[in-house]
């Protein structure tokens, strides 16, 4: 196998356009970007989603070689987003990458965009970087999932949302709170300013390792149905605060369930919502604690990006794990 391998990854998954080059696990290139235009609707819209993908993805792949400053000729195979995800985006990316594969005669690498989320730890520029194997959490607005990741290509589901996601919660309660889409780096700001002890709001009793955030969603809206018209406004900080202490809290006894379930040490903490500043203060904490280490990939890599598909790619490649031109997209794509 040649020294160095160079890969270039396509995300099209949900409303970010994104390619990337990598060479070997470092990053060469990463460009994203999002679709504005779902702001007005107060979430994604699929069609729209889909057309934005179809207008963006020349010009980001354009963007990503010129900052990589090697040639497309170079490249040594295309990963893509195979799925989980809104299907009218995954098409874009699936077709745009089967084309570019082909017109190259390079092999293609068909990617699961949770499996991504996960290896997007082994990145080069990640300061640390677990050994396997170790628990996952993947946490972002559709998934909510843990997972036992023995190898880059063995993973198993051991707890999973049983309704919505913890991105989901974030983002409905901030609609609720007239907060724009995507509302979670929004209540993360607010709740800087705010007392997490203010509102109580109740953690559902979900046995095993699953979640769930319907609960959460309801009793918060019934809470500020019940309110004065100027209530949110005068107490956003707090809310913010005290919702979000809430989900991470959920979160966290999680973590804690499934180190004492499996005897596992190690986590990795991925997915959108793992950007949050104070899921990743309360994960510092755990060391201490439970004695549990965790790993949370940088912030550029924890929201949807390519970069994430590349590096899962780089170890499928060196696996000759590869794709064939007649895989199809699949919007619901088991972990394991």
């Amino acid at each position: 196998m040649k020294e160095d391998v160079y890969i270039l990854a396509i995300e099209t998954s949900c409303d970010d356009t994104s390619v990337a080059v990598l060479k070997n696990k470092k990053v060469l290139s990463n460009i994203v970007s999002s679709q504005k235009i779902h702001k007005i609707f107060g979430g994604v819209v699929p069609e729209i989603a889909s057309r934005e993908h179809d207008r963006l993805i020349v010009p980001v792949l354009n963007e990503a070689i010129k900052e990589s400053k090697i040639k497309l000729n170079d490249i040594d195979a295309v990963a893509y987003t195979r799925g989980p995800g809104l299907l009218g985006s995954l098409l874009v990316g699936t077709s745009f990458a089967k084309s570019l594969a082909f017109s190259l005669n390079i092999p293609l690498l068909e990617i699961n965009h949770m499996q991504a989320h996960i290896l997007s730890i082994y990145i080069d520029d990640n300061p640390e970087k677990p050994k396997f194997p170790f628990i996952a959490l993947t946490v972002s607005g559709g998934h909510t999932q843990l997972v036992v990741v023995n190898s880059p290509f063995d993973f198993v589901e051991i707890g999973t949302t049983l309704d919505d996601a913890a991105g989901e919660a974030f983002d409905k309660s901030g609609k609720i709170m007239n907060l724009d889409y995507p509302a979670g780096p929004k209540i993360d700001k607010l709740a800087l300013k705010g007392d997490i002890n203010k509102f109580k709001f109740p953690k559902p009793d979900v046995k095993g390792l699953n979640f769930s955030f319907s609960g959460l969603k309801t009793n918060f809206k019934n809470f500020i149905s019940n309110q004065p018209d100027d209530f949110v406004k005068n107490n956003i900080n707090d809310l913010c605060a005290s919702l979000q202490s809430t989900i991470v809290e959920i979160l966290i006894d999680k973590i804690v369930k499934a180190r004492d379930q499996y005897q596992i040490n190690e986590f990795v903490i991925c997915g959108g919502v793992s950007a949050n500043s104070y899921l990743r203060k309360e994960l510092k904490g755990l060391i201490e604690s439970e004695s549990i280490k965790t790993y949370v990939p940088k912030i550029n890599y924890s929201t949807d990006n390519a970069a994430m598909i590349g590096i899962n790619g780089y170890f499928k490649f060196i696996e000759s794990k590869f794709g064939e031109l007649s895989d199809y997209s699949i919007s619901k794509y088991p972990i394991q």
